[in-house]
């Protein structure tokens, strides 16, 4: 995800890709692979759209220990202001999960956002955490000191729930809230809300709405607001 309004990155995201890239070499071999390929109508990120509304083809990768330890890549189109000349993302993730308990679960992780295509430097980091609960509930806290490449700070809290209907159903929805005074002078809250469709393994259809407010649309002109996605995704 990127913001036009700044892009000075820091070291501490150099530093974080070469972790995640060093991490990822020594496959232990009790592990597992697996992966997912999205086509999305609108690829959506806290609320705001990274392709101007447009379509986006979406692939990921992930190597799994059994000790919870993981390294994943994740990639989309994406389009942004025109000096940027950003067409792409890659996202690179350094974490752990597993359970606490038999309700709760944890996942940490260090995410890498860069933008490969892009002739100014855009790429930041991000530490994650998400705890979830029976499954169904979760909260999710990030941070970071150098927040969509602006060098300065910024953090986003999510909570949301999913509510099955049946074997091949369920719906989703998810509030969040960005702490973006320090980059940007103001803060904004999203919501979404969703319903999930299990086609037939290993096909997913999701089709979900947007919101955010008024702080939102005030800085990210034309990219918050109101808007619908439908994805259709494969998993292996």
């Amino acid at each position: 995800m990127y913001s036009p309004l700044h892009t000075a990155s820091r070291g501490f995201s150099r530093a974080a890709l070469l972790l995640c890239l060093g991490a990822a070499a020594p496959l232990a071999a009790a592990s597992t692979l697996s992966g997912n390929m999205t086509l999305t109508s609108d690829y959506v990120w806290r609320g705001t759209t990274q392709t101007q509304g447009d379509f986006a083809a979406q692939a990921g990768l992930k190597w799994a220990a059994d000790n919870g330890l993981y390294a994943s890549a994740w990639g989309s189109n994406v389009e942004f202001a025109p000096q940027t000349h950003a067409s792409s993302e890659l996202d690179l993730i350094l974490g752990w999960g597993g359970n606490l308990s038999d309700d709760w679960a944890l996942d940490a992780n260090l995410t890498h956002y860069r933008y490969p295509s892009t002739t100014v430097d855009l790429n930041w980091t991000e530490l994650n955490g998400t705890l979830t609960w029976k499954q169904n509930y979760w909260a999710q806290l990030g941070w970071s000191n150098d927040v969509m490449a602006s060098d300065q700070t910024g953090t986003y809290a999510q909570v949301g729930a999913r509510f099955p209907l049946g074997e091949r159903f369920r719906i989703e929805a998810a509030l969040g809230h960005y702490w973006l005074d320090d980059a940007y002078g103001d803060s904004y809250t999203h919501g979404q809300l969703g319903v999930v469709w299990a086609i037939r393994s290993p096909l997913e259809l999701r089709v979900t709405a947007h919101d955010t407010d008024h702080a939102a649309e005030r800085l990210f002109p034309g990219l918050a607001g109101s808007r619908v996605e439908a994805a259709l995704q494969a998993s292996f």
